[in-house]
């Protein structure tokens, strides 16, 4: 296994892995619902995002990648929310949305989801090494490759000064409460909101937190 700085070519694999991520157990996630589009639209708008600049929260400048027999098959990110956090997104989001001739029409769709997914969205931690978009490819899961990346996100976020990390994801997602559990995260809190189940499916979101 080799872990590795993403490239340009692995925008499709991230693409997969900021949906996947996203919709963590259930059917739907954040993006299925900003986006609003059938998923083979969002996998593109996803992958044109991940290389459109500036620099931002979703660029592929932020992941790390798994290779296994030198296919890339995971990713993640990590990420300071003070200089790189969700409002670095709206330009290259508006950028990606004009390259694809999406109309606020055709976005609509997604705004009231969205509101009721906000009611359960994790706030950041001052000073926080936000670790986010944790996905496997389905054949290689349970080997051990999340636990690699997240062992090397990690020691990035050390070496970039941060002294404590957080992840977050969906309530009942057991496989990644294990994973993180055995990366040294611990239980921070939660929020939960009917309109998120109502929505999602699952009563809300989790956050954990560790030391680096």
């Amino acid at each position: 296994m080799n872990i590795r700085q993403a490239r340009p070519e692995d925008a499709r694999l991230l693409a997969w892995c900021m949906l996947m991520a996203g919709r963590s157990h259930m059917k739907i996630g954040i993006w299925d619902m900003v986006i609003a589009q059938p998923e083979e639209r969002c996998l593109s708008f996803l992958e044109k995002l991940a290389l459109q600049g500036p620099r931002h929260m979703c660029h592929y400048g932020e992941f790390l990648v798994a290779e296994v027999d030198g296919q890339a098959v995971a990713a993640l990110e990590g990420f300071d929310p003070v200089t790189n956090g969700e409002e670095t997104v709206t330009e290259p989001m508006a950028a990606v949305i004009q390259e694809m001739g999406l109309t606020p029409d055709d976005m609509a769709s997604g705004m009231e989801s969205l509101a009721a997914f906000m009611t359960c969205h994790s706030d950041f931690l001052k000073d926080a090494w936000v670790i986010e978009q944790v996905a496997t490819r389905p054949a290689y899961r349970r080997m051990g490759v999340i636990s690699s990346l997240l062992h090397a996100i990690i020691e990035k976020g050390r070496q970039n000064g941060f002294h404590q990390a957080q992840v977050s994801f969906y309530i009942g997602n057991t496989p990644a409460e294990r994973a993180y559990h055995k990366a040294g995260f611990r239980y921070l809190d939660e929020k939960r909101h009917p309109d998120f189940e109502r929505v999602i499916g699952c009563p809300g979101m989790v956050r954990l937190v560790r030391d680096l």
